[in-house]
C-alpha cells in the first residue's frame, strides 16, 4: 500500500480493512442496492449491525441519512464504520455530506477520518469534492475564544481510500490536491468574512490579501486613496468620505507563463468591510452581521489563492475596492452626484446602495487593465434575498453564452445559482433627472435593477455578476455547516478559471 500525503489528506489504494483509522465512512447512493459483496463483507465486520439497520430502514441512501456503528472484527483496523447518504450522484450533495460527517466527527472527538472513494463515479471529481467538504466541516473560527482549547474536537488526519471503477491513485491524489486548494481557500475567505469590523478595516484587509495571495505567487498591487484618487474613481471614494478609515483597491493578478493572451478573466468582489448604510442609516437589528458585506471580496481573494496555488494556465485579475460605509460628518448625503472612473455621473438616492457604486469603479479599472470577460461578486441586495432565500445565490449577466458558463462551474463547484432576468425595463427605473444614472431604481425588482447599474460599467465585456446576499452568511448552522460566513463562490470561480479553454473563444461580445 502506498500514500501520498497532500497537507491533512493521505490517499490509500487497497482494502478498507487494512486502513487504520477511528471512523470509516461509506458513502451510499440513492437507488443503490446494498446487497453486493462489498456491503456483506462490511457487514459481517459490524457484526450484522449494517444488515439490521437497513432491515429497520434506520439507514436510507437519501442524502439525509447518516448511521455508525463499532466494528466488532478483528480483521479490521477501524474501531468505527458510517454509512453516508449521498443522494443523487452528483457533486452539489457530495460536499455536504463529506461535510456533515466531519462535524459528526468532531461531536464525537473523533480525530481521525477516512472517507472511501467508491461508485459509479469519476474518482477524481469525487475525491475533489469530498476533500473540499471534509474541510468545510473541519472549520472551526475559534479565534477569539478564550480559555483552554487543549480539548478541542479536530480531526488530525483525513484519509481518501481509493475503491472506484477504473479511477487510479494519481488521479484521486490529482482530485485530492485540488480539493485541498479550494477548500483551504474557502475556509480563508470564511475567516476574513468572520473577522471583527474593528479589526479588519480597509487598510487591514488589503494587508491579509496581500500576504494571502502573494505567498502563491498571484502578484499585488494595493492602491490607496491618492492613487484611486488619480485614477478618477469618485464612487469608491464618495463611499469612503463618511469613515475615518482610508480606501483602499486591491488589485491581485495571475500570469502565468504558459497562459495566452486572451483570455483576461476578471474577477471583482465587493468589499465594504463594515456597512452602517451610512446617511440612510440601517435598522439597529442583526447589523453586526454587516462585518460580512464584504463576502464578495473575500470570495475573490480566496479563489485567487487556489487559482496561484494550482497554478492555472489562464490570465486572472482579482480586484477588490475596500471600504467602510458610516455616516461621518464628511459622508455622501442622498442627493449627491458622483462621478465615476469612466465619467459617468451617478446619482446618489440612498447611501445604503453603496455596493453598486464601489463595484462600478473597480469594473471600469478591470477593462482598462485589458479584462476580456468579468464576474463581479457581491452580498448586494435584500431584494435578492426575497426572491431566492438562502438556497441560491443571484445570477445576472450578458451574453446568454457567458451566463451559461457561471452556470457550469458554479454545478462543477457545488454552489447554486439562479439566473435573474435583466430587461430594459430596469435600467429605466434608473433614469435620473440630473445625471445619467441613479443609485437605486425604488423598491420594485430592486436585484434586477442593481445588476442593470452594474451593467452600465461593464458595457461590452461578457459579464456575470452574482448576488450573494443569502448565501454568503448563515445565521444558524445546519447539518454540514456552522453558523457564519460561507466563503460562496470560491469554488466557482476557481472552476471557471479552470474551465478557460471551453469559453476562451465563446462570449466575444453581448447580445444586442
Amino acid at each position: 500500500m502506498q500514500k501520498k500525503a497532500f497537507e491533512a489528506v493521505v490517499v490509500h489504494t487497497g482494502s478498507p480493512a487494512i486502513i487504520e483509522c477511528e471512523l470509516i465512512v461509506v458513502p451510499v447512493f440513492k437507488g443503490e442496492t446494498t446487497e453486493t459483496s462489498f456491503f456483506a463483507e462490511l457487514d459481517a465486520a459490524t457484526g450484522g449491525q449494517i444488515g439490521q439497520a437497513m432491515l429497520r430502514r434506520e439507514f436510507r441512501p437519501n442524502g439525509k441519512d447518516c448511521f455508525i456503528t463499532p466494528v466488532t472484527s478483528d480483521a479490521w483496523r477501524a474501531r468505527r464504520v458510517a454509512l453516508v447518504g449521498v443522494g443523487s450522484n452528483d457533486q452539489m450533495a457530495w460536499r455536504p455530506a463529506a461535510a456533515k460527517i466531519v462535524l459528526t466527527a468532531r461531536s464525537s472527538r473523533i480525530r481521525q477520518v477516512g472517507f472511501m472513494v467508491r461508485g459509479e463515479v469519476d474518482g477524481s471529481s469525487f475525491a475533489q469534492a469530498i476533500t473540499e467538504g471534509m474541510l468545510f466541516g473541519s472549520f472551526d473560527d475559534r479565534r477569539y475564544k478564550t480559555g483552554d482549547r487543549s480539548d478541542d474536537p479536530h480531526a488530525e488526519e483525513i484519509s481518501l481510500n481509493v475503491l472506484c471503477g477504473e479511477s487510479t491513485e494519481t488521479s484521486v491524489a490529482e482530485g485530492v490536491r485540488r480539493g485541498v486548494a479550494i477548500g483551504t481557500s474557502v475556509n480563508i475567505a470564511r475567516e476574513l468574512s468572520n473577522e471583527p469590523p474593528n479589526l479588519l478595516t480597509p487598510t487591514v484587509f488589503a494587508e491579509r490579501a496581500n500576504t494571502i495571495v502573494s505567498a502563491q505567487g498571484v502578484e499585488v498591487e494595493v492602491l490607496d486613496e491618492a492613487a484611486i484618487e488619480g485614477l478618477g474613481m469618485g464612487m469608491i471614494l464618495g463611499v469612503a468620505q463618511g469613515s475615518v478609515e482610508p480606501p483602499r483597491l486591491v488589485v491581485m493578478k495571475h500570469n502565468p507563463t504558459d497562459a495566452a493572451n486572451h483570455p483576461v478573466l476578471a474577477l471583482v468582489g465587493k468589499g465594504v468591510t463594515f456597512d452602517t448604510g451610512g446617511i440612510s442609516i440601517k435598522p439597529s437589528a442583526d447589523m453586526d452581521q454587516m462585518k460580512h458585506d464584504m463576502g464578495g471580496g473575500a470570495a475573490v481573494v480566496g479563489a485567487m489563492r487556489a487559482i496561484g496555488e494550482l497554478q492555472l494556465p489562464v490570465r486572472v485579475i482579482g480586484i477588490v475596492p475596500m471600504v467602510e460605509n458610516m455616516p461621518g460628518g464628511k459622508a455622501i448625503r442622498p442627493g449627491d452626484v458622483l462621478v465615476s472612473g469612466c465619467g459617468k455621473t451617478v446619482e446618489v438616492l440612498n447611501t445604503d446602495a453603496e455596493g453598486r457604486l464601489i463595484l462600478g469603479d473597480a469594473l471600469w479599472y478591470a477593462r482598462q487593465l485589458g479584462a476580456t470577460h468579468l464576474v463581479d461578486v457581491a452580498t448586494l441586495t435584500g431584494s435578492c434575498v426575497i426572491a431566492l432565500g438562502k438556497a441560491a445565490s443571484g445570477l445576472f449577466g450578458q451574453p446568454e453564452d457567458w451566463v451559461r458558463t457561471i452556470e457550469r462551474a458554479a454545478n462543477s463547484g457545488g454552489e447554486r445559482v439562479w439566473q435573474l432576468p435583466l430587461y430594459d425595463e430596469y435600467t429605466d427605473q434608473l433614469k435620473s433627472e440630473i445625471a445619467d444614472l441613479a443609485n437605486i431604481g425604488g423598491r420594485a425588482a430592486g436585484a434586477c435593477t442593481a445588476a442593470a447599474f452594474l451593467r452600465a460599467f461593464a458595457e461590452g465585456v461578457p459579464w456575470a455578476h452574482v448576488d450573494v446576499a443569502g448565501t454568503a452568511w448563515l445565521e444558524k448552522s445546519k447539518p454540514g455547516a456552522v453558523k457564519g460566513a460561507t466563503g460562496v463562490m470560491v469554488s466557482t470561480l476557481t472552476e471557471l478559471a479552470s474551465m478557460s479553454k471551453e469559453w476562451s473563444l465563446e462570449s466575444s461580445s453581448p447580445e444586442v
